[in-house]
């Protein structure tokens, strides 16, 4: 194989990706397997400089559409700076939000035409589908349970937390909706179970794909 391999975190608010990430980093390097954590929007310098812009709120004024071609714009220096290189040096690339985000919160709950969200998402990835990934499903009522508790007394909710109840329900159900229709891709992980089991089941899922997938020669000489 003369790449790496490349898997996404997604789901709805609160559902526990960024812990699962960092405790699936930990594990594969365990194994001596040389993992990139990285973020979305983020994970690169010009698309950090689009963050704050995104989930600040500032850019909502001006629509979906603009929001979605902010995220594209990001995206793509992410893609480009950071992804496609690791990926091709043999490093597995370990990212917190991709191309189903924009699908569900920009295309679905945003309302944009499916053929302009289809357009938008083939120039930012220029080819960097995701070999596998993850949707963690939650009830969202107990995912915003979890991120007020996370945030803390004072935190405020950002751009999108600070949405309907109503609105998050869709949102899970257009994450299903994508698992069911790229099983290839997708695996959902039930993310209501505490934090121990959930990582038990990610690990197994994911292992099991690149024991068969990632070679010997690909991990790393010493652990990380």
């Amino acid at each position: 194989m003369a790449s790496g391999f490349f898997i996404t975190f997604e789901g709805g608010e609160g559902a526990g990706k960024s812990t699962q990430i960092e405790r699936l980093a930990r594990r594969m390097r365990a194994k001596k397997y040389e993992v990139l954590v990285t973020r979305e929007p983020g994970g690169s310098p010009g698309a950090e400089a689009v963050r704050h812009v995104l989930l600040s709120g500032a850019a909502e004024p001006f629509g979906p559409k603009m929001e979605a071609i902010l995220f594209a714009a990001a995206r793509s220096d992410h893609v480009e700076q950071v992804i496609r290189p690791a990926v091709e040096r043999g490093t597995i690339v370990l990212c917190d939000r991709f191309i189903d985000s924009s699908r569900v919160y920009q295309g679905v709950t945003g309302g944009l035409d499916p053929d302009f969200m289809e357009a938008l998402e083939a120039v930012a990835i220029n080819g960097m589908v995701p070999d596998m990934t993850l949707i963690f499903d939650i009830d969202p009522a107990e995912g915003l349970k979890r991120a007020t508790a996370r945030r803390g007394a004072g935190g405020s909710a950002d751009r999108f937390e600070k949405e309907t109840l109503a609105i998050h329900q869709r949102r899970r159900e257009a994450y299903l909706a994508i698992a069911e229709a790229e099983p290839d891709r997708c695996i959902v992980i039930d993310a209501s179970a505490d934090p121990e089991t959930v990582e038990n089941v990610v690990t197994a899922a994911v292992f099991a794909v690149l024991e068969k997938r990632m070679p010997a020669q690909r991990k790393q000489t010493a652990p990380v």
